[in-house]
């Protein structure tokens, strides 16, 4: 790791992944167009959709695998681009001797 990211600002590197891991998770995992269907319908006038214990079940259930989907995106793309950037230093370390 240490020939991508230097030592000195590897653990700003590492707190930076971290934050990008809740983030990606939280904002993947939250459905906000789903709740609103919760709340929008007593404003408009409809019937609200129930939330019994299925729903909650159900609602929990795919925020969970939206999150996990999302993380492991973000984690894919990141180590794809760090493998690039691992082969180009190879390939320039090699030009050089």
């Amino acid at each position: 790791m240490d020939m991508i990211v230097p030592k000195e600002i590897s653990r700003a590197w590492l707190k930076y992944i971290k934050f990008a891991i809740y983030i990606v998770g939280i904002s993947g995992g939250v459905r906000v167009r789903d709740l609103e269907r919760y709340i929008t319908a007593q404003i408009s006038g409809r019937d609200p959709i129930p939330l019994t214990l299925e729903r909650w079940t159900l609602e929990i259930y795919r925020t969970l695998i939206g999150s996990l989907q999302s993380i492991a995106w973000m984690l894919l793309v990141f180590f794809v681009f760090t493998l690039i950037a691992y082969v180009i230093i190879r390939i320039a370390e090699r030009r050089k001797n």
